[in-house]
C-alpha cells in the first residue's frame, strides 16, 4: 500500500487516496516533472503476484493509452517500481453521471442528448480502434466542473477482432447487453445497447429493467420488454424515444451499427425532435437456412465450447478480480452476476443457447470467407506485380506491347519516386498530383492515396490522381512551456504551428512557480491535438494565501506597529488620528481587523492613532496680563477666544490688563471651548462735591498796619497732588 508523500517513478508524490476498486486503488498525486496533479491508478498487493491479474492490468494500459480524444479519460505513463503496477492518468475534477442522475433525479431533454452525445463521440474514438468498452454505465461516465463528459474506466475493454469473443460476461447487470448476459459475441453494438440504457435512466430516472437478483435482471436484457420511456416521461420527444429503442433492440443487427450513426440521429433529434427519421430494422429475418450435417455440428461445437471445468475456473477468476468493483474515482456501485447464475440459465431456455452457438457458426463462416478473399487479392496482387503468371506457371512482367497495365502501389513515395517507379516498369501511365492534404499515416511530401489503386488494371497511358500528404495535422504540446511567460509561451505556439492560440488564460494558486509564468495548458503538455484546437494557458498567481493572526498594536508607537504587520505578514493600512483621555498621544489606539483574529496573509490593518487627552484648565497664568498675552496662552491650549471683550473698572489692577476669564481659571473644559476676556479700566474717577458759599459776615480783620506785609491766600491742596497741584492752584 502506497503511502503519503512517498514519489513512484521518481517524479510523482502520492497526495491523498481518492477511490478504491476490487483490483486496485487510485491516489491523487503530483507530477513534479510537469507540475500537474494526476490520478495513479495502482493493482492491488495481493493480485501484484498473480501474473493473471497483472496481465490484464496491463492490457488495460495498453487499451486506453493508444486512445486520445476529448471525452476519455487520458493515460499519461505507465510503469512498475518494487513490484508495484501503476497507470498514470488524467485527474478529473468532477462527479459521476450516476452521481449527478441521483442529485437531479432526472436530467433535461437537451442535457441527456448533448451527455449521450459527447459519451458517443469517446465511443466513436475507441471503436475506430477495434477497442470495444464492455461496461458503459453512469458509473464509468465522468462530468467535469466545466460540463465536459468524459468516458473512464476501459478496465474490461477488449481490442475487438474477428475472432469470437466468448470470455465470462463482464460489467453491471443493469447496463450489459444480451449477448454479454448470455456470454456470446460482443462488439461494438455492445457499447451502443448500454448506452442507449444510459439514456433510458438519464430521462426516466430510472433504469428498464429491476429484478431481485442479477440473475432476474440479466434475463430480461434476454427475453424481456422494455417499458417504452414516454409512458414515464411523456415530454420525450418520439424521435428520442425511437433512438433508444433503437440502441436496444435485443439482436445486434437490429441495432445502430456504429457510434456514427447514432450521433447523426442524436443532432437530428436536436434539430426535428418529432421528425420521422430513425429507422429501425424490420423484425424478419430474411438471412438463408444454413444446413449442417450432424458432424459437421459436433465439430463447431468442440471447437467452440470451453469445458466445464474451465468456465468454473473463470468464473472464480471474475469473482477475485471484478467483485463490489468501482470505478476510477470511488464513486460507482455496480451488480455482479451471483454465483449460481450459469446454473440458473442453463434452465431457462435451449432457444437461446441454439441462437448463440448459431451466431457463432455464421461469424465462423464469415471469417473463411475473408480469408478466401484475402487470398484471391492476394494473388491478383502477386500477379499484377508480375511474381505470378497463372498461363504459364512462370515468373514474369508483362510485356511493354499490352495495351493494359496493372496499377502499382504509390502510397509512400514522393511524386518524383513514382514517376521514376512507373518509367522504370514501362508502365506508360501518367501522374497527376490533385492535392495536398493532412494525413495521419504518412509523412509530409509523400503520397496519401491514388485513384485507380493498386492492382486496378487500366489502358497504357491512363492517368493516376494521387492527393500528397502535408503532415499529420496533430501537432504535440511542447512541454517546455512550463515556465514561461505569457507572451512567450504565446510565442512557442505559434512556432510549434498551432494556429488557434488562447485569448484568456486560467490563473491557479502555485507554490513553486513564480507569478505569471506558466504552469501548464488545457489541453495538457505532451498532449498530440489538431493543430487548430484552442490552447488555454494556466498561468500561476503565486502562492495560496495563508491564514495569521492578527497582532495587538494598542499602546504601540506607529513605526512599532508597522514592524508587528510585517513580521505577521500583514500589511499596514490607513492611518487615522482621534483624541484620548487614556492613552498617550502618537501611541495606537485601536485597529480594524480588531486583535487576535484570523485573515489571510498580506491582509491590510488600518490603525488610529492619539492626539492626547480632549481637556484642558483654563490657566490662572492668564489674569493680570495684557489681553494680547492672555490671547496667546489660551489658544495655545487649543481654547476658541471670543471676539467679544468686556472691560471693567478695577483698583486691583491697572488699565488694560486682564482681570477676569469666563470659564473661570481652574476649570476643566474641552478643547475648542469658546472663552470670554474682561479687561481692567483702572481705578473708577471720582468727581468733588458740588457746594454753595456760606453766607455769613466777611470776618473782621485788623487794620494793616504800615510796614506789614499782606500774606498770600492758602491754596487748597489739588487732588492728585504734586506738580499738579500747585499748577492747579495757579490756575485757579
Amino acid at each position: 500500500m502506497l503511502r503519503i508523500g512517498m514519489f513512484l517513478g521518481n517524479r510523482y508524490e502520492i497526495i491523498s487516496k481518492i477511490g478504491s476498486g476490487g483490483m486496485s486503488d487510485v491516489y491523487k498525486a503530483k507530477c513534479h516533472k510537469l507540475n500537474r496533479f494526476v490520478a495513479i491508478k495502482v493493482l492491488k498487493p495481493e493480485y501484484a503476484s498473480d501474473q493473471g491479474f497483472v496481465s490484464k492490468f496491463r492490457m488495460e494500459a495498453q487499451s486506453a493509452a493508444c486512445l486520445s480524444h476529448p471525452n476519455i479519460v487520458g493515460i499519461y505513463d505507465v510503469g512498475e517500481e518494487n513490484g508495484t503496477y501503476y497507470i498514470v492518468m488524467e485527474l478529473i475534477d468532477g462527479i459521476t453521471l450516476k452521481k449527478y442522475i441521483e442529485r437531479k433525479k432526472k436530467l433535461e431533454i437537451r442535457e441527456s442528448i448533448e451527455v449521450a452525445m459527447q459519451v458517443a463521440r469517446g465511443l466513436e474514438a475507441a471503436h475506430r480502434e477495434h477497442i470495444v468498452h464492455r461496461d458503459i454505465k453512469p458509473q464509468n461516465i465522468m462530468i467535469t466542473r466545466e460540463g465536459k463528459v468524459k468516458v473512464t474506466d476501459f478496465g474490461i475493454a477488449r481490442a475487438a477482432s474477428s475472432q469470437t469473443i466468448s470470455s465470462n460476461t463482464m460489467g453491471s447487470v443493469h447496463y450489459i447487453s444480451p449477448e454479454q448476459a448470455r456470454g456470446g459475441y460482443c462488439d461494438e453494438r455492445s457499447d451502443i445497447y448500454s448506452l442507449g440504457i444510459t439514456l433510458y435512466e438519464m430521462l426516466t430516472g430510472r433504469v428498464p429493467f429491476e429484478g431481485d437478483s442479477t440473475v432476474a435482471v440479466a434475463l430480461q436484457h434476454i427475453q424481456g420488454e422494455m417499458v417504452p420511456p414516454r409512458e414515464y416521461e411523456p415530454l420525450i420527444p418520439v424521435s428520442l424515444e425511437k433512438i433508444i429503442l433503437k440502441c436496444t433492440q435485443k439482436k445486434p443487427e437490429r441495432r445502430y451499427a456504429t457510434a456514427t450513426e447514432l450521433i447523426e440521429d442524436l443532432k437530428k433529434c436536436l434539430s426535428m425532435p418529432n421528425g420521422d427519421f430513425v429507422k429501425m430494422a424490420p423484425l424478419t429475418n430474411d438471412s438463408p437456412t444454413q444446413v449442417f450435417r450432424d458432424s459437421d455440428m459436433e465439430q463447431i461445437k468442440r471447437g467452440v465450447s470451453r469445458t466445464a471445468e474451465e468456465e468454473r475456473r473463470a468464473e472464480k477468476a471474475y469473482q477475485m478480480g471484478m467483485e463490489d468493483e468501482e470505478d476510477e474515482y470511488g464513486d460507482y456501485e455496480e451488480d455482479e452476476y451471483d454465483d449460481d447464475y450459469e446454473d440458473e440459465y442453463d434452465d431457462y431456455d435451449d432457444e437461446e443457447e441454439s441462437d448463440s452457438q448459431f451466431e457463432k457458426i455464421v461469424t465462423y463462416i464469415m471469417i473463411g470467407v475473408a480469408v478466401l478473399i484475402v487470398l484471391i487479392v492476394g494473388a491478383i496482387a502477386l500477379r499484377a506485380c508480375g511474381v505470378l503468371n497463372f498461363s504459364s506457371g512462370e515468373a514474369s512482367t508483362e510485356s511493354s506491347d499490352s495495351t493494359q497495365v496493372t496499377v502499382i502501389s504509390l502510397l509512400g513515395m514522393t511524386v518524383e519516386e513514382a514517376e521514376a517507379a512507373m518509367e522504370e516498369q514501362n508502365l506508360g501511365l501518367n501522374l497527376r498530383v490533385s492535392d495536398y492534404l493532412p494525413s495521419e499515416d504518412y509523412p509530409a511530401n509523400q503520397i496519401s492515396s491514388q485513384d485507380p489503386v493498386e492492382g486496378q488494371v487500366v489502358d497504357r497511358s491512363s492517368t493516376i490522381t494521387v492527393t500528397v500528404s502535408t503532415g499529420s495535422s496533430q501537432l504535440a504540446i511542447p512541454t517546455d512551456l512550463a515556465g514561461q511567460t505569457e507572451n512567450d509561451a504565446r510565442r512557442m505556439l505559434r512556432t510549434a504551428g498551432f494556429t488557434n492560440v488562447a485569448t484568456t488564460v486560467q490563473e491557479q494558486n502555485s507554490e513553486t512557480v513564480e507569478e505569471g509564468r506558466v504552469i501548464g495548458t488545457n489541453p495538457s503538455m505532451e498532449t498530440a491535438v489538431d493543430k487548430d484546437t484552442e490552447i488555454t494557458l494556466i498561468l500561476s498567481i503565486g502562492p495560496a494565501s495563508k491564514p495569521t493572526d492578527v497582532p495587538r498594536l494598542s499602546g504601540m508607537t506607529e513605526a512599532d506597529a508597522r514592524d508587528a504587520l510585517r513580521e505577521a505578514n500583514l500589511n499596514p493600512g490607513s492611518v487615522d488620528w482621534e483624541y484620548s483621555d487614556d492613552v498617550p498621544e502618537g501611541r495606537v489606539i485601536r485597529q480594524s481587523p480588531e486583535a487576535g483574529s484570523t485573515v489571510e496573509e498580506d491582509t491590510q490593518v488600518d490603525i488610529w492613532l492619539s492626539l492626547g487627552t480632549n481637556k484642558v484648565t483654563i490657566p490662572y497664568d492668564a489674569l493680570g496680563v495684557s489681553l494680547n498675552r492672555a490671547r496667546s496662552i489660551l489658544s495655545g491650549l487649543g481654547l476658541e477666544i471670543s471676539s467679544d471683550v468686556d472691560y471693567e473698572y478695577s483698583t486691583a489692577e491697572e488699565e488694560g490688563l486682564v482681570i477676569g476669564l469666563d470659564p473661570s481659571p481652574g476649570r476643566e473644559v474641552e478643547k475648542g471651548t469658546r472663552v470670554t476676556i474682561t479687561v481692567s479700566l483702572g481705578a473708577e474717577p471720582v468727581d468733588p462735591p458740588e457746594t454753595d458759599p456760606p453766607e455769613t459776615d466777611p470776618p473782621e480783620t485788623d487794620p494793616q498796619e504800615p510796614g506789614e506785609e499782606e500774606p498770600e491766600p492758602e491754596v487748597p491742596p489739588a487732588e492728585n497732588g504734586g506738580e499738579n497741584g500747585a499748577e492747579g492752584g495757579q490756575a485757579e
